[in-house]
Order: structure tokens, then sequence, then C-alpha cells
């Protein structure tokens, strides 16, 4: 995560040369190798993750999910994989010209209040290119598909976890501190 704020910085000559190629260096890996683990591992569903930026893919996986049973994901900012340099980007307040536009998913929040002053909560609008995959795999499965992405090379993470949600309430709930 990070490649638009990422490169919102360097067009600005204020990134570092090293987080350009980190983030050159991921954007030309390809998902293919990594979408074949997560289907091994049984993933329900996946999506690259793109300009619309992780909430709005995640949004769209949880809403699409729900038509049958209401779904929510409760997720935490403290494990998403960020590219080196984009949580200093963010702190400079720098962000793409997207980035806007992609804060109109945060109406899928269930509680803003607790986090969106963490200094990470701006990560989930940035928006991607080559952004890499976002998948939900069953919960035994989650340790073996992660260790096995990493033991091919890929940064993986588990960013949250899938639970039933009322109807009433918005999709995802964020833990931060």
């Amino acid at each position: 995560m990070g490649t638009g704020t990422l490169f919102a910085a360097d067009g600005l000559k204020r990134a570092k040369g090293r987080w350009i190629e980190a983030v050159i260096a991921h954007m030309v890996a390809p998902n293919g190798p990594a979408a074949t683990c997560l289907q091994r591992h049984g993933a329900a569903a996946c999506t690259d993750v793109t300009g619309f930026g992780l909430l709005g893919h995640l949004g769209e996986m949880v809403t699409a999910a729900s038509t049958v049973t209401p779904m929510a994901v409760a997720m935490d900012l403290r494990d998403l994989p960020l590219l080196p340099g984009a949580r200093e980007t963010l702190a400079q307040g720098i962000v793409s010209s997207l980035q806007h536009q992609n804060l109109q998913a945060a109406r899928l929040l269930a509680n803003p209040g607790d986090y969106d002053r963490h200094p990470d909560y701006g990560i989930l609008f940035d928006p991607q290119t080559a952004g890499g995959l976002l998948a939900a795999v069953p919960a035994e499965q989650a340790q073996p598909c992660l260790q096995a992405l990493r033991d091919n090379g890929y940064t993986a993470a588990l960013i949250g976890t899938v639970e039933p949600r009322a109807t009433t309430t918005p999709p995802i709930t964020i833990r931060a501190w």
C-alpha cells in the first residue's frame, strides 16, 4: 500500500529514490502466482487493489458478499503492509489527486471517530497502481496461505476478519491502536 502517495511525492520531488525503487519493484511483481496460491487456499473472493484504494475495493467485496447474508469486516490499521516511505509522505499531507474522490468510501466505516486521526488512516483511500491482491480466505487457511505467499516472495498480511453484521450498521470496523 502507498503507491498513490509515493508517486505524488515523487511528482513534488519529495520522495527518496529508494522509495520509488521499492514501488516499482512492487508494481512489476506478477500477481498470477499469488492468485494461484490464494485459490489453493480456498479464497472465496479476490480483487486487485487499484485506483479506488483499499477501502473502496474492500467495500465492493463486502457489499457483494452481503447480498445473501449481511457481512462486516473488522480491520486493523496496524496490520496494513505499507511500502517504504508511504507513512512519511502521508504524514506530510502528500496524497494523490484521486485521494479526495476515494474518501467517499468512508461511508462504509462503522466507527470513524475511533481512528480518523490515526497517522495511517489516509492509506485506506490511497489509489494504488498495481497494488496487489485483496482476498477473502477461510480462517483456517489464513496462516498457511500467508506463509505460502511469503515463501514465494510476496508481502502478505492478514488485515482483518469477516463477521456477520446487522443490516443497519456500516460494514467495516477499524481497530487502530
